[in-house]
């Protein structure tokens, strides 16, 4: 009971602030607001100096940030009217999020806070984890009840309130901590408008000798851990569903793969990854598990089951879509504009180093039918390459070999001057894509958030898309990059080394730029005859509800020619069934139109007695699925160990054990199992031996 007590104290005392209006602040920048506050540590009451507070907000795209001085005061002036989040951080002080902070026009607020040390100065025993406590409630307590005991299970570090920076790893070329690595901090810079760049003046294409063959990278070993800052955003983690109480699951579809290939980059720097960077479904969709469409439909489908290794009592379901295949021959006509960030972040080998050996690598694959431009933004946007047909390699090679770092980052200033030149000359039914490749930083420009966010889906329901691919390991903005490549109607992809870059750029190319269905959307109904309870894994931020999916007004995933969607169920079966569910499929033409309808029946037949009678694709996606599971701390896989993970992988069985990205998921679960040193959250309060695989964890 005293542990108890204690922790709710320790609630109490990151709760107890609230947000006081005052008045408007009399030396406040004209239609501006203003947020003030004063940070203490929690158990000396005494102020903490040099506390960084990072505030964002929709309106405010592109944090910015303060310091406290020596009475632990900040004052955060110049800001637009809307909610805000507060994120609080200095070394030896577990950070601290406050959301839900809304600012009136010409008001000033006082935002109040106490920090916990990472170390505890007195001896207190948490009960249950970081992410049950909503820092953003205005609330002066907690209650502990069964919607908090859910939110202990289903939520990870970090919550749902919004994106959070944290320290990481950092690039192939250290740099001290607080170093400016694009120009003047965002906290001394004022909100800018949304500029609108003139057209874009046509430049004479520089000329060099043609380069066929681009030499190798030179050898970049890598560096240990150092304080850098990395912004992931969190969803926590999907429940356990009862079928009396909804049996169907519906989400939009997502082929990205950046969440796997960050992990590795984290892995390989020896590391283990934030827990919100970790996808389940992009772990699972980065593999290929041979699907073989078949006959003239959009889309096959393949599903096949077995009984968790790991859940008792539930089976693993995986269902694959397939789309249809679209050889190299057919593919559309493109013009390809890459918007590059050439900011002083950017100026690393693995970077802006990395970006143009793989522009080089996907000049190979391009042919007389494309043309590629090239815009650079820096602390403004600028035309390196007007729109130059592939026949003129040489040229597109050149300009290329030109780009070098400069200024702060714009990305607003690129991405306008880029989609102004997709507009411009775009390429009546072909292949439009606008081709962001940067760090995610953005610390001037896209301050509007609403009105670019409004502005790329206009442009992506007029036929220019947008993906985004990222670079870099520190300061490296992986919210920003996957809501820009959301809302452009494109994918989202990460380059840690120039083998991936060649997936992308080149053995996938088709795939990335043609897209074959637009707004696809997957619907699983269990029949609660045959299944009592279901859990998807992942997709926790793809999530519809069952009336958005035959509504056609809602936005969901794209899917390239010859992609393929894999999901995995964990589900408990009841009554044999000859059937124990449906699939249905909604999906429309890459030019729009109404929504097509496909269903399938889930016999259960396709059941199998074993893990290990499941075919090698299926036992694949489960070990992807369950190391995903596992490196974000997911309470459903606590009985689950790294040696047992390992002896699933090595079950998996040859020939597609020896393939290159399957011998490599091998080496990357043995390197997380000599990271992990991480104590179960759960075990004080549910012990695993205790565990209900139905139910969320309760108090003893």
């Amino acid at each position: 009971m005293h542990s108890v007590a204690r922790s709710v104290l320790c609630v109490f005392l990151l709760l107890f602030a609230l947000p006081s209006l005052a008045q408007p602040d009399a030396g406040g920048h004209p239609n501006t607001s203003t947020i003030i506050g004063t940070v203490r540590n929690a158990y000396r009451r005494v102020p903490v100096a040099n506390a960084v507070v990072t505030a964002s907000s929709p309106n405010l795209q592109g944090e910015l940030r303060v310091s406290t001085d020596a009475q632990g005061s900040y004052r955060i002036p110049q800001l637009p009217p809307g909610d805000y989040t507060l994120t609080f951080e200095k070394e030896g002080f577990k950070p601290y999020t406050r959301s839900a902070i809304q600012l009136r026009l010409n008001r000033t607020i006082r935002v109040d806070v106490e920090l916990l040390a990472a170390a505890s100065e007195e001896p207190v025993h948490i009960v249950g984890a970081p992410p049950t406590i909503d820092v953003g409630s205005t609330t002066m307590g907690v209650n502990v009840d069964q919607e908090f005991l859910k939110r202990v299970a289903v939520a990870r570090p970090g919550g749902r309130t919004g994106a959070t920076r944290v320290y990481e790893p950092p690039d192939a070329m250290s740099r001290p901590h607080g170093v400016s690595l694009n120009g003047p901090p965002a906290s001394t810079l004022p909100a800018q408008p949304l500029g609108r760049p003139g057209p874009p003046k046509p430049q004479s294409a520089p000329r060099f000798v043609r380069r066929d063959v681009e030499p190798p990278a030179p050898a970049v070993a890598p560096t240990p851990i150092s304080p850098f800052h990395m912004y992931f955003q969190g969803y926590g983690v999907n429940p356990t569903v009862n079928t009396e109480e909804e049996r169907f699951s519906t989400f939009s579809v997502d082929t990205d793969s950046a969440s796997y290939t960050l992990t590795r980059a984290y892995l390989e720097r020896g590391g283990l990854p934030n827990e919100q960077a970790v996808r389940v479904e992009e772990f699972v969709n980065t593999f290929d598990y041979g699907y073989a469409h078949q006959g003239s439909a959009p889309f096959s489908v393949q599903v096949e089951g077995f009984p968790s290794p790991v859940r008792k009592g539930y089976h693993v379901v995986h269902v694959g879509v397939k789309a249809r295949e679209v050889s190299r021959p057919q593919r559309k006509p493109s013009h390809l504009v890459f918007v590059i960030d050439v900011s002083g972040s950017m100026n690393l080998e693995n970077r802006l180093g990395l970006v143009k050996r793989a522009l080089h690598l996907l000049v190979n694959g391009l042919d007389e039918r494309d043309q590629v431009s090239i815009v650079v933004y820096g602390s403004t946007a600028r035309l390196v390459l007007e729109p130059t047909s592939a026949v003129h390699a040489h040229i597109i090679r050149a300009a290329i070999d030109s780009l070098h770092t400069e200024g702060s980052t714009n990305a607003q200033a690129g991405l306008e001057m880029g989609y102004s030149l997709a507009a411009s000359h775009l390429v009546e039914g072909g292949i439009n894509r606008v081709i962001l490749c940067s760090d995610g930083v953005a610390n001037t420009g896209l301050t509007d958030a609403n009105s670019i966010w409004e502005r790329i889906r206009a442009r992506a329901a007029k036929g220019i898309t947008l993906s985004t691919v990222g670079f870099g390991m520190g300061n490296y903005n992986d919210v920003l990059m996957e809501r820009l490549s959301q809302v452009g109607e494109g994918n989202y992809a990460y380059v840690d080394r120039i083998e991936e870059a060649h997936r992308i750029f080149v053995r996938d190319l088709t795939g990335t730029l043609q897209v074959v269905a637009k707004d696809v959307k997957l619907q699983m109904e269990f029949n609660p005859q045959a299944v009592s309870h279901y859990r998807l894994l992942g997709y926790e931020n793809r999530m519809l509800t069952k009336e958005q999916f035959a509504d056609d007004r809602v936005d969901a995933g794209e899917i390239g020619a010859g992609h393929a969607v894999t999901a995995l169920y964990e589900v408990k079966l009841t009554e044999p069934s000859a059937s124990f569910g449906t699939l249905r499929i909604r999906y429309k033409a890459p030019e729009g139109g109404d929504s097509k309808l496909i269903e399938k029946p889930l016999p259960s037949s396709v059941l199998r007695p074993t893990y290990g009678r499941a075919t090698p694709p299926t036992r694949l996606s489960y070990v992807a699925a369950a190391f995903a599971e596992k490196l974000r701390g997911s309470y459903w896989v606590r009985p689950l160990t790294y040696d047992a993970l390992f002896s699933f992988w090595e079950e998996i069985g040859e020939p597609l054990k020896a393939r290159e990205d399957v011998a490599e998921l091998g080496a990357l679960i043995q390197k997380a199992r000599a990271l992990d040193h991480r104590e179960d959250r759960f075990e004080a309060f549910a012990p695993v031996s205790t565990m209900d695989f139905d139910r969320v964890p309760t108090l003893p």
